[in-house]
Formats: C-alpha cells, structure tokens, sequence
C-alpha cells in the first residue's frame, strides 16, 4: 500500500510541477548541475540558455543552477523522472541506479581517444542508451564530455598498479568503479562530490579520480600533491530534459532546442580538449607534481571487471563499445 501511495504522489507531482513553474505561452526551464560555474559544462550551458531564448522568441528560456544548488546528481536524476528538476547536465554513470545498463559508459580503459568515444556516443551505442532512458521518462538531447580520468593524491606519484596498494580513494558511487579500484589494489570508497573537498583536506581520504578540468576548477590542488594521468575512463555527461516537462515544447522548438543542444555538444567537448593541453601547466604551477603512465598494466588489470559486468550490460552494450573502439 506505501509503494502504491508513493507511486501516486509521484505521479501527481510530474503533473503538477510543470504547471506551478511554467504557463502556456513561456516556458522556464531549471537546468542543474554539480559542478563550478568555471567548468565547460557551465560556460557552454550559458550559451546553449542564451542561444534557446533568442532562437524561440523567449518561448523556451533556461535558468541555470550550477555548483550542486538543487542536490547531487542522484537527486537530480530522481527529480528529472518526476518533473521536480527540469534539465541537468549530469556524469552519465550518475544513472546506473536507475537502469544498470547506463553503467557501460564506465567501462575502464574503453576508448584509445575521445574522438572513438564521440563517434560512439553520437552514433548507435548514444541512441541505444537514450532509449534506456526514456524509458524512464528522461530525454537524453546530447552527449556532452566529462573527459578523461586521472587520479591525484597526497602520498606518491601513481606509476604502476602496485603503487595503488592500500590507497584510500574516493570514487564516483557505482559498484563497477568501486570493483575496477579494488582489483588493482586500492581501498575504494564513494563519496558525494560535494563533499570531497573537505574530505581531501581533512585526510579521510588519500586520494580521488577525475578529470584534469574538474581537479582544476574544484582547486582539488590546495588539498592534493600528485596528479598521475592515468586516463582510466572517458566518461560523457548527458545534457537531459525530463520527458514531461519535454511534452510540454512545441515540436517546432523542441527541434530548435534539439539542434541548439548539438552545437553546444560540440563546443563544450573543444573547451574540453583545449582545458586538457592547458591544464597540466596550471596544476603543476598551483603547486601539484604531473606524471605520465604506461596504462597498459592498468588495462591488464581491469579486464576481469568487463568479463564480471559483461552479464549485467548485454552483449550488445558491450559489443558496441568493441566495435567502435576498434574502428579508431
């Protein structure tokens, strides 16, 4: 009876919502993210906001909320089912609780470039995952980049797998980075990335994994001494729209919308490429030490995690991720 009580209130909330915050002739759109207003994701949602009002006659404007201001992203991915959050841009493996399949784009070591990845995500892997999510009444408009992950830390520089040994890691909160981390030695343990940073200074961890721009732009360099590049996963991060407040554009705009989202898609992965060749020298003029890696060892190691997640993403997720990543 509670879970059919609870089934109804959501219910009635995705109605409403949309009707409390937007009317007929002008629709707002709330759009969140977790990440600082100096990071691409909130330079190039800026635009893409800018772009949607001008381009619909201020039919459809966009109101951005950046720096966790509406809660983590599994919150935001629980509100984009209901309505309650309108848009986000969100670390796609942020959806694995909800469809376990979305973990694919965590496969470790994946992609020999991004530009493989580009071509996976825009092609038949992109439009097999936003299936998925639509089934759960969110719309996938396009696939932004998150980057490349690297590990930084306070104990030594990371050089082979063995020097993960006993390290206590924050990881993003999935099962598969958890297992990819603890099959190389190390002690992981997840974490919500608002509260990282003060749990870096306070030593309750030694370390953390994420991209060169969002070490940067989150000065995870005032609490960390070593950035080794060990690139681990490429992960994308998904510009979303819940489905019902979706509905609620006309088709003309929500091709403007559609078109807008690409370009911005495209611009946000150049910032992206352009902070990666820039931001080493500023990490190690902040006062942090850069190393290289030969990665195959961390390949080697990692490899039982796909045979282990291969029964929970299907032979097609997995065979997609072969095939595009091979093609490069």
């Amino acid at each position: 009876m509670i879970k059919s009580f609870r089934k109804s209130i959501l219910a009635l909330t995705a109605a409403t919502v949309p009707l409390l915050t937007m009317d007929a002739s002008a629709l707002e759109l709330k759009l969140a993210n977790v990440l600082p207003d100096s990071h691409s994701w909130n330079i190039a949602a800026k635009g893409f906001a800018e772009d949607v009002k001008a381009e619909t006659s201020d039919r459809v404007s966009i109101k951005l909320f950046a720096n966790g201001q509406l809660g983590s992203e599994n919150t935001l991915v629980e509100g984009l089912q209901i309505g309650s959050i309108h848009a986000g841009i969100i670390g796609c493996g942020s959806f694995q609780p909800l469809e376990p399949k979305m973990g694919v784009v965590e496969l470790p070591y994946a992609w020999p470039s991004r530009e493989a990845a580009y071509a996976a995500y825009d092609g038949e892997l992109g439009d097999t995952l936003e299936g998925l999510a639509e089934q759960h009444n969110i719309k996938i408009l396009s696939w932004w980049e998150n980057g490349f992950r690297h590990i930084t830390n306070n104990r030594a520089p990371i050089n082979t797998p063995a020097d993960l040994d006993g390290l206590k890691i924050r990881v993003t909160p999935d099962k598969m980075r958890l297992d990819a981390f603890a099959g190389l030695g190390a002690s992981p343990a997840p974490l919500a990335f608002g509260e990282l940073y003060s749990a870096l200074q306070q030593g309750v961890f030694d370390a953390q994994e994420n991209p060169l721009a969002i070490i940067y732009s989150s000065s995870f360099f005032e609490v960390q001494k070593y950035v080794s590049l060990t690139g681990h996963v490429w992960s994308p991060a998904c510009l979303t729209v819940s489905q019902p407040i979706w509905n609620r554009i006309s088709a003309d705009d929500q091709q403007t919308v559609q078109t807008l989202a690409d370009k911005w898609r495209d611009q946000q992965r150049l910032m992206t490429q352009k902070d990666d060749a820039e931001l080493i020298g500023k990490l190690e003029a902040a006062g942090m030490q850069v190393n290289q890696v030969d990665t195959a060892p961390f390949s080697a190691g990692v490899q039982d995690v796909w045979t282990q997640y291969e029964s929970v993403f299907g032979p097609e997720l997995i065979g997609l991720v072969k095939r595009y990543s091979s093609a490069q």
